[in-house]
């Protein structure tokens, strides 16, 4: 698997994003959802990867920058056809290992408190995640909850 910096610009990507959108709308109420379309994802402060095996992309995540030693996990998403093939962990490790370079101290995260998210909460407790208070300008919601990784 090839993971690279991506500039947001192939209909691959946007297809996949849009995916993401719809998962999220199956799932949570419209307040509840903070997935980040793609016109947001090129904000400054975000870099966005894209992950592939030969020409076929698999999945997608991004670090978006909250002060100089704070980065929050977006688009974790992995492609449908490309499920429990260990993408998701590759991803993860991938962006934990860019936030450590890039001097951050702490990555947290938003994701879905339903059983709909349960994989993605085991993943990232496997990761060493825990769970924590909104940060940000997150606030409490019951169709979310929050996490933060110490890369100390």
């Amino acid at each position: 698997m090839r993971i690279t910096i991506d500039d947001l610009s192939g209909p691959e990507v946007a297809e996949l994003l849009d995916d993401h959108l719809r998962s999220m709308a199956l799932y949570s109420p419209p307040e509840s959802i903070h997935a980040l379309d793609l016109e947001a994802l090129k904000r400054p402060g975000i870099t966005f990867w894209s992950a592939w095996e030969g020409t076929e992309l698999v999945g997608c995540g991004a670090l978006k920058r909250l002060d100089s030693e704070h980065a929050e996990l977006k688009s974790m998403k992995t492609s449908p056809r490309h499920l429990r093939r260990g993408v998701a962990r590759r991803l993860l490790q991938h962006l934990l290992d860019q936030a450590q370079a890039r001097g951050f101290r702490r990555v947290s995260l938003e994701t879905g408190s339903t059983a709909d998210f349960e994989p993605a909460r085991l993943l990232y407790e496997r990761f060493g995640f825990e769970y924590c208070a909104p940060f940000a300008d997150y606030a409490e919601d019951p169709f979310s909850v929050f996490m933060t990784k110490s890369l100390q």
